[in-house]
């Protein structure tokens, strides 16, 4: 029966750096955290030798040989007289072992403020080839208005189709619902003062200058920007784009103010749409929960809201569409040929849209603070 032996390291003599290794080199002995240190500091010391003797050694397994591996720098050592069964096992560490990797680069202040910088010239730049789109589109509908029989008559009334009609389900229920719950949650609050009636100028003002306009361009950005980025962008995978261009159709002409057209044509109408959907859901819960009849709602309904809320919300809604259009249409162009790119500048380009109506919105409300009351 073999003894066990500790593993340890010896110098050949003193003037060579030949290192004798002997002992067991397996994972048992590795247990014991002083002897451990204590082999960690001899290997320590050894680290400049060339010579390594590995004859000596009793027993040998994977924990042993990545430690040497390790202590070697992943590399074979000069000179190595070694057994062939140790030296097959090392071989098996050395083929499975994987290089560490480096250490992440240290944060320093500057690399917040490159960041920025980087995101600012980024930020220019989408304005830059937003405003070019801009300057574009109103030089191709001067185009249209010269020659309207060579305008995409066909593209437009496509875009109109799947813009505007197929979008009306989904805005309809949307808007019923919202104003359902709109409705209650007023009801709540009308009913503690005995202000019952005074739902038909809330709703009415709300859901015709506000909501209504805003919660359609909401949803067709959702709907339709994606749509638009995902068609060109496909367009830009496929090198279609390239191939209009060698054959010198206009990117704008063709594929942006028709686009644009439509959806500043379909908005109005699927704003309208949907705030008359609103108004029903409100309707059918101020009957329900109010016992506000539907004649009394339509009623009191135009002498609550002026005529010129609901054009307001319908310049609105043209502006919408137009932006909505057009930032569809941006981030389509810039999508580069991979699959990867073009799910970004999707999702780039809904939340852009989104956030474009939020703000135009608000400078609506602001700029219109007093017209329509």
């Amino acid at each position: 029966m073999n003894v066990p032996q500790p593993p340890t390291l010896a110098r050949g003599d003193a003037a060579s750096q030949r290192v004798l290794v002997r002992g067991d080199w397996v994972a048992a002995h590795f247990a014991d955290r002083r002897a451990c240190r204590a082999l960690l500091a001899q290997l320590h010391a050894s680290a400049a030798a060339l010579d390594w003797d590995l004859r000596g050694l009793s027993r040998l397994d994977h924990v042993g040989a990545q430690l040497l591996w390790n202590h070697w720098g992943r590399r074979w050592p000069e000179r190595l007289q070694i057994h062939d069964a140790h030296r097959t096992l090392l071989a098996r560490v050395a083929e499975l072992s994987q290089q560490p990797q480096s250490p992440p680069a240290r944060w320093r202040p500057g690399d917040a403020l490159d960041a920025l910088g980087i995101r600012v010239l980024q930020t220019l730049a989408h304005g830059r080839h937003l405003v070019e789109l801009v300057g574009g589109l109103l030089l191709d509908v001067l185009a249209l208005l010269r020659r309207p029989l060579r305008a995409p008559w066909r593209d437009v009334s496509g875009h109109l189709y799947r813009m505007g009609a197929a979008a009306l389900p989904i805005t309809a229920l949307v808007g019923f619902l919202i104003g359902v719950v709109l409705a209650y949650l007023m009801s709540l609050q009308l009913r503690q003062f005995g202000a019952e009636a005074f739902i038909v100028n809330i709703l009415g003002i709300s859901l015709i200058r506000e909501l209504g306009p805003m919660l359609a361009a909401i949803l067709v950005a959702g709907r339709s920007g994606s749509a638009i980025t995902a068609q060109i962008g496909v367009m830009r995978v496929t090198e279609e784009l390239d191939a209009m261009r060698v054959m010198g159709i206009p990117h704008g002409f063709r594929l942006v103010m028709p686009r644009a057209l439509a959806l500043a044509l379909a908005m109005p109408l699927i704003s309208l749409w949907t705030t008359l959907a609103a108004l029903a859901g409100g309707m059918l819960a101020a009957d329900l929960v109010m016992d506000i009849s539907p004649a009394y709602f339509m009623q009191a309904l135009p002498s609550a809201v002026r005529a010129s809320n609901l054009w307001l919300a319908m310049g609105k809604s043209v502006v919408f569409g137009v932006f909505i259009a057009l930032i569809g249409c941006h981030y389509g162009l810039q999508v580069k040929p991979d699959t990867q790119s073009l799910g970004e500048g999707t999702t780039a380009s809904v939340v852009s849209a989104i956030t474009m109506v939020i703000i135009v919105d608000a400078l609506f409300a602001i700029a219109f603070k007093n017209l329509g009351f």
